[in-house]
């Protein structure tokens, strides 16, 4: 059988002693550095969610943005655009009516200088014709 020494219980006194001891210099010391350290990474882990949180709402908030300057920007283009094609168009316009206007300048003119023409080819052909019956009529 086992049998207690008194040596028995002083190793046990001091055994327990040892324990108390490094409970309060290394062990509880240590459980609190790592509690610190545990809740250190849970509200690092926490504030990461936070930031994702808000870097998916900041992302969405761009987006928007993005796509309303993206219509507001296709809108002025074909505003823009419109406004030219209308622009080109009077001006096409201006142009036809000014071309319109030089042409029947220009038939007008034409009709006055072949008149002009016919009129002094008139004259001439008079002034032959009474050369030529003067000329048959002395010979």
């Amino acid at each position: 059988m086992l049998q207690f020494s008194r040596w028995f219980f002083v190793l046990m006194l001091n055994f327990f002693f040892l324990v108390w001891i490094l409970n309060l210099i290394l062990f509880r010391p240590f459980v609190k550095i790592f509690k610190e350290r545990r809740e250190r990474v849970n509200g690092d882990l926490e504030a990461a969610k936070q930031m994702g949180a808000k870097r998916d709402e900041e992302l969405a908030r761009m987006k928007k943005e993005f796509e309303l300057a993206r219509a507001k920007g296709k809108e002025l283009f074909e505003g823009l655009r419109t406004e030219g094609l209308e622009k080109q168009k009077q001006a096409l316009a201006a142009a036809h009516e000014e071309a319109l206007k030089r042409t029947e300048k220009i038939k007008g003119d034409l009709a006055a200088e072949t008149e002009k023409a016919r009129q002094t080819l008139r004259a001439e052909v008079e002034k032959f014709s009474d050369s030529i019956v003067e000329k048959l009529v002395k010979a």
